[in-house]
């Protein structure tokens, strides 16, 4: 079993060889190429997640050198969850992106270019997650970094590519200080691999370690977009496509928690920087949500919402006991879906009227009632409604707070209260000026010419052609509209695709799944939590004493 470990880093990375080497005209043998590979990674997920919790952590050492000699791969039950939720959403996204046929469709964007950085990006990703050392830990973000400046300035424009490129340094900085942590951790233990640094830096002096910790949780809370570092994504996710959009926010920033999480419990037991730990959450949890209240364009608004989210898991992390570990890994597992399944909703507004600006918006639940559904179902988890998943992630954390009977954890279920309802409010403020309402009389006219363009013209693509055409007073002319200070550049529809549809209805229904569900999710996230925080089991694994 311990032989399957390496294939979610593997796998990704043959089938980008094999990507490239096909080349970009056989379009149909690289989607299934993708989908094929994401389904037996996402098998492989599932297996490594059932064996883990039945067993105990998963170890492979590649080439048969013990560690620290040769690179280590460990799969606990904390890895295994963060792959299997990871393996879907990927899955998911990548089969919304053929549906929107960004890659093949974009004269800007071949298929050559968007998919093999899409499945670079899953390699990078789950060898974070696999990752039983720093260096490896750090190559894995690395990946990441490589294969997103490729999918965040698809197309070309010049917002994508100054939001690439703002990514790309601030990405950069917190590599050469990630590196700078790595080193001083060698020096001051002479090894990287976690299991050794968990039994090593113990007898580290007490300067030492405080100051490798904190170099690591600098790292990790940029990656993370936990406040004060936050500031980069809402100006980079919003630019780039709908669907790179929906796995970056979904996906790259838990890597950051998960990193926290990994290190704050193994390496750093007994919560020493919890009162900062607090502190950031605190920050996190407000400013994200107000900076969501101010916004009118759907796409930022849900990149200050992510920024807001992280601070609950952050608070799980800084109470730092069983509960509050593992009610921030089922925060965590949920967010990843539902975080997603918002941007991948959007996407479809934006598909279909050309922007995701929320005054140019209305009647969208008259004129679209399944579109409508597939946003409030996931709107509605995020805000924490009872019985869904969000109540019941934000309900185990409130009550390790409760049960932890600190001040601060006290000041911090009272931010946990007050961000949920504002998030409420800005889900509802969506629902109202985009679904509920009215269409404003320029939707109206745009609407009208579409439907005419639509008659008058034989597109076998289902692309509306009318609404630019209006503005720019040319028949015929290819619809290209959206958000420009966005840099958005989106064909519109009157008939979203059904793949599209397809891929948002299954995200939507893999969020449900945590509510019916919850039992053995609460209860695997028990089981991670107790492994985490016991350190032994995973020692033990990787050692083998």
């Amino acid at each position: 079993m311990n032989a399957l470990v390496p294939l979610p880093v593997v796998l990704p990375l043959a089938a980008c060889g094999l990507s490239l080497f096909v080349g970009p005209r056989l379009r149909l043998l690289h989607r299934m190429i993708g989908v094929g590979v994401l389904a037996a990674v996402l098998a492989v997920d599932v297996v490594l997640l059932v064996e883990a919790d039945r067993t105990g952590p998963l170890v492979a050492n590649l080439g048969d050198f013990a560690p620290p000699v040769g690179v280590t791969l460990v799969a606990d039950r904390l890895a295994a969850l963060m792959l299997t939720v990871s393996g879907a959403v990927t899955l998911i996204v990548l089969i919304y992106a053929l549906g929107q046929d960004m890659a093949d469709r974009e004269e800007r964007a071949p298929i050559a270019v968007f998919h093999p950085a899409y499945l670079v990006l899953v390699s990078g990703v789950s060898l974070t997650f696999l990752a039983g050392d720093l260096v490896n830990l750090y190559v894995g973000f690395e990946i990441m970094l490589m294969a997103s400046f490729v999918l965040l300035t698809v197309g070309g424009t010049e917002p994508r590519l100054r939001a690439g490129s703002t990514y790309v340094v601030v990405s950069l900085v917190s590599s050469l200080v990630f590196l700078a942590g790595i080193a001083a951790a060698y020096a001051a233990a002479g090894t990287v691999n976690f299991a050794q640094l968990a039994v090593r830096l113990p007898e580290v002096p007490l300067g030492v370690r405080t100051l490798i910790e904190v170099l690591l949780l600098t790292v990790f809370g940029v990656k993370a977009a936990a406040f004060p570092v936050a500031a980069w994504l809402p100006d980079s996710y919003p630019t780039a496509p709908a669907p790179v959009t929906a796995v970056f926010a979904g996906l790259l920033t838990k890597v950051g928690v998960y990193s926290i999480l990994r290190t704050d419990t193994l390496l750093f037991p007994g919560n020493r920087l919890s009162a900062l730990l607090m502190v950031i959450a605190f920050a996190s949890l407000l400013i994200g949500i107000l900076g969501a209240v101010a916004q009118t364009d759907l796409k930022r608004l849900l990149s200050f919402t992510l920024v807001s989210h992280i601070g609950f898991m952050l608070y799980g992390i800084a109470l730092g006991g069983r509960g509050g570990i593992g009610g921030a890994i089922v925060y965590t597992a949920h967010h990843i879906t539902v975080q997603t399944t918002l941007f991948l909703a959007a996407g479809l507004l934006e598909k279909r009227y050309g922007t995701t600006e929320l005054t140019r918006l209305g009647g969208v639940a008259r004129a679209a009632p399944l579109l409508a559904a597939l946003w409030f179902v996931p709107a509605m988890n995020l805000a924490g409604i009872p019985p869904l998943s969000g109540f019941l992630g934000k309900l185990g954390l409130m009550r390790a707070g409760a049960a932890d009977g600190g001040s601060d954890a006290y000041i911090l279920l009272g931010a946990c209260a007050v961000t949920s309802l504002l998030t409420l409010y800005v889900m509802a403020k969506v629902w109202n000026l985009a679904f509920w309402r009215a269409a404003p009389p320029q939707l109206l006219l745009e609407g009208s010419v579409l439907d005419d363009a639509d008659d008058d013209e034989d597109d076998e693509d289902g692309y509306a052609r009318g609404a630019a055409a209006a503005r720019a007073g040319h028949a015929g002319m290819p619809a290209v509209s959206g958000s420009v200070a966005l840099g958005s550049c989106v064909r519109t529809t009157n008939r979203v695709p059904r793949v599209m549809t397809g891929a948002t209805i299954a995200a939507v229904l893999l969020g449900l799944s945590y509510t019916v569900l919850a039992t053995p999710l609460t209860g695997l996230a028990d089981r991670a939590a107790a492994e985490l925080l016991a350190r032994t089991p995973y020692v033990v694994a990787v050692l083998g004493r």
